[in-house]
């Protein structure tokens, strides 16, 4: 038997929607392993989220603290570290957000333990849990196992189910959170949000992306958007290129989606960006070359002209509504 213990994020005490895809994978390993599952929860002024979690029913450990206020890493990673030991956790992880993927690989550290990232599933036999991870920006994916005592692992949110709520919920419990302060190397100096009108990229039920096709006119794709109240999403070739700002990359190096509609205008569909919306529900693809290896993951495929197809799709949805 071999506890787990999954970190949960939450933003200004909401809980974060990856959180319960972590919580769902955790619930998945716990079961393999047959331990306990524990959630912690890190922060100060963390409002309804423990008892989001709790209703999950799982044990949540509260850590708040003036330090833990921002999300530094160096912070929380020891937290993490000694809220692991306390409970007996032999496998840590959350999910693979840039909060994450900050926070885990320090506690894996302090932990002295191995560790697995963007991990797909659990795979092996009984109670050897190998990790299932993409390697080679998603040409390869491998089973991969940890040999230390203590393993540390981030999860691909869209690849596991969320938790749903239980019959009982689960206790909520206070931690002492031990920091130094005067002794951190980093500092939060501020937090500029990006503010839209449109919903969070990672989040979004539909995402309407653009890329070299586009040849930095995102006006059309930005139309559809707002009709079909989407998101926006660009390949890498159009962040680089300067077209559009860095958090609209869905790929291997952006941000991974799994939408109910995904729209990919204009992207000829290279292995590093389908690796970041392969798993969305419904994928329909715009693009000038019949033979773009897009086609080859979409449910719906049209060849055609992105300034052309767009416009009159825009409007046939706004007829429709």
């Amino acid at each position: 038997m071999t506890n787990v213990l999954i970190v949960a994020e939450q933003s200004n005490g909401s809980l974060k929607k990856s959180s319960l895809n972590a919580v769902g994978a955790g619930q998945l390993l716990a079961a393999r392993t047959g331990g306990q599952l524990h959630v912690a929860l890190l922060g100060q002024g963390v409002g309804g989220a423990p008892a989001q979690l709790a209703a999950l029913g799982v044990t949540v450990h509260v850590a708040e603290h003036a330090a833990l206020a921002h999300g530094l890493a160096e912070a929380a990673a020891p937290v993490v570290a000694a809220l692991a030991r306390a409970v007996g956790a032999g496998y840590v992880g959350g999910a693979a957000t840039s909060g994450g993927k900050d926070l885990l690989p320090r506690a894996a550290a302090l932990l002295e333990a191995a560790m697995a990232t963007e991990v797909l599933a659990f795979a092996g036999d009984g109670a050897q849990v190998l990790f299932r991870r993409p390697m080679w920006a998603g040409n390869v994916v491998a089973d991969v196992e940890l040999a230390t005592a203590v393993k540390v692992f981030t999860i691909r949110p869209t690849e596991f189910a969320p938790a749903a709520p239980a019959a009982a919920p689960g206790e909520v419990k206070a931690v002492a959170a031990s920091v130094d302060a005067a002794g951190l190397k980093t500092r939060f100096v501020s937090f500029e949000e990006v503010k839209s009108t449109r919903p969070e990229l990672t989040e979004a039920r539909v995402v309407v992306s653009g890329g070299r096709g586009t040849k930095g006119d995102f006006k059309p794709i930005e139309a559809l958007a707002d009709v079909l109240g989407a998101a926006v999403g660009a390949s890498r070739a159009a962040v680089d290129a300067g077209w559009v700002p860095n958090d609209w990359q869905v790929g291997q190096t952006g941000k991974v989606v799994a939408p109910e509609l995904y729209v990919a205008a204009g992207i000829s569909g290279a292995i590093q960006h389908l690796a970041g919306m392969k798993g969305s529900k419904v994928i329909v693809a715009v693009n000038k070359d019949p033979e773009a290896p897009v086609f080859a993951v979409a449910d719906y495929g049209l060849v055609g002209d992105l300034f052309k197809v767009l416009p009159e799709l825009t409007e046939k949805v706004k007829a429709g509504k």
